[in-house]
């Protein structure tokens, strides 16, 4: 297995690169979606609305959760999750300072 080179670059750079790798498949942005949608936290309802496993979405979750895009807080037997605001206020702020830029340039290149 190759060497990653993630120590060349930058906190905030590896940061948002995790961020990005955990929205980056249908299941996730499933779940994100629903999070939303239902406004609360959320026990053992996700299984119930996606076309996955169990053991899947439990994975899906987990990568949602160490990329710090849910959290979760264990109420008796389960584990109820919810959106955590903090990591999608870092995404929108990359997201801010690309459509700044953008505008800021005028289509000056290519």
């Amino acid at each position: 297995m190759g060497i990653t080179k993630s120590d060349q670059f930058t906190e905030r750079q590896n940061e948002l690169s995790a961020l990005a790798k955990a929205i980056g498949h249908p299941a996730r942005i499933a779940i994100i979606e629903y999070l939303l949608e239902t406004n609360a936290c959320v026990c053992g309802d996700i299984v119930e609305v996606l076309p996955l496993a169990q053991a899947t979405v439990s994975q899906h979750l987990k990568e949602l959760k160490n990329a710090g895009l849910i959290k979760g807080s264990i109420e008796g037997t389960s584990v109820c999750y919810c959106i955590d605001e903090a990591g999608f206020e870092k995404i929108k702020s990359f997201f801010d300072h690309i459509t700044l830029s953008i505008a800021n340039k005028k289509n000056e290149c290519c």
